[in-house]
């Protein structure tokens, strides 16, 4: 265990190791297996679980049960909480904003071990979630010094959090993007951009609901590595989450009402090029009926025999047509609403 710690103390790519209290603090990886058992605070972070075998070393020369190990490993596994004699394990998702393109989140599963004076917790893969908390750590801002590991792991949650407003923000951003679009020029990229929306929305939700049932267990839990002190940190995040719950059917409406004003735009458009072509039509019906009168092959016409007959009637139709082009106008068909 000594020399595992050892080992990766000084890859900050692989493993982070900070001990603090109310007056001291260190990132430098000077630790120790007896170091969990001591009274300075502890976070372990494993900015990836590539390493599988050398996590699996120091999982079970802590003690940790294995079940729990298999679940750090798991991908897209349903975030869950587990009670041990000595500590709770978690999981949850995380997510990060993403492009307009991209069809689905970018999701990250996170594992955290809580012991009486521990945090433990490991990253699917190379992401910085924490460098806020880190530069309250080491600059001794508010409270996070003196507090338990509870309170770190609330930080911790809470900046998970607050990557969910983020894309919630960041598809906001994109809804009313939409609407503009709409308005302009609407297409079936554009469509496509607001189903792309919805589906976000839809895992964001899935991830959101399991982190506020966690923050609701987390909230209740009466043991050694929760303090009642800090159980209305744990209520202010399940807040958080019931007001994120709200803003995600929030854009779930705006983008209902999106797509309905997407096809309403369709149909509108739709109807202009009818108004047209039927405007067209009825300019040309008298003119075909004109020009199938004298098409008729009868020998006795009495047009047929006249001079000037062929320019009487190209007149005709001419005065016709524009007489129906004029009417159409005045009435107010040919303008575009």
């Amino acid at each position: 265990m000594k020399e595992f710690c050892q080992q990766y103390s000084y890859n900050k790519d692989q493993l982070e190791i900070i001990q603090k209290d109310e007056k001291f603090f260190s990132d430098k990886g000077n630790f120790n297996v007896d170091a969990l058992k001591g009274n300075m605070v502890h976070w372990l972070n494993f900015h990836r679980i590539t390493d599988k075998s050398e996590i699996e070393k120091f999982w079970m020369n802590q003690g940790f049960h294995r079940v729990s190990l298999e679940d750090v490993f798991t991908e897209k596994m349903r975030p869950k909480v587990e009670e041990f004699d000595d500590y709770i394990f978690f999981s949850i998702q995380s997510a990060l904003p993403v492009n307009e393109e991209n069809y689905l989140l970018q999701k990250e599963q996170m594992s955290f071990v809580l012991g009486k004076n521990y945090l433990i917790s490991f990253q699917e893969r190379s992401s910085d979630h924490f460098t806020d908390l880190r530069e309250r750590i080491h600059n001794s801002v508010g409270r996070t010094r003196e507090k338990e590991a509870d309170f770190l792991l609330f930080k911790m949650l809470d900046a998970i959090v607050d990557n969910y407003f983020e894309v919630l923000d960041n598809i906001s951003e994109l809804i009313l993007s939409l609407e503009s679009r709409i308005m302009r020029a609407s297409s079936r990229h554009t469509l496509s951009s607001i189903e792309n929306q919805k589906r976000k929305l839809i895992e964001l939700r899935k991830i959101v609901i399991p982190m506020k049932d966690i923050a609701i267990n987390l909230e209740r839990q009466t043991n050694d590595f929760l303090s009642k002190e800090n159980q209305p940190y744990f209520s202010d995040l399940k807040d958080s989450c019931l007001s994120i719950l709200d803003e995600i059917e929030s854009n779930k409406q705006a983008l209902e009402s999106l797509t309905n004003l997407y096809y309403a735009d369709q149909s509108q458009r739709m109807n202009e090029i009818m108004k047209v072509l039927t405007i067209v039509s009825a300019i040309f019906i008298p003119l075909t009926f004109i020009v199938g009168v004298y098409g008729m092959n009868f020998k006795y016409m009495p047009e047929l025999e006249y001079r000037y007959g062929y320019y009487v009637v190209i007149a005709a139709m001419f005065i016709i047509g524009i007489t129906l082009l004029l009417f159409f106008i005045k009435r107010g068909w040919l303008k575009k609403k």
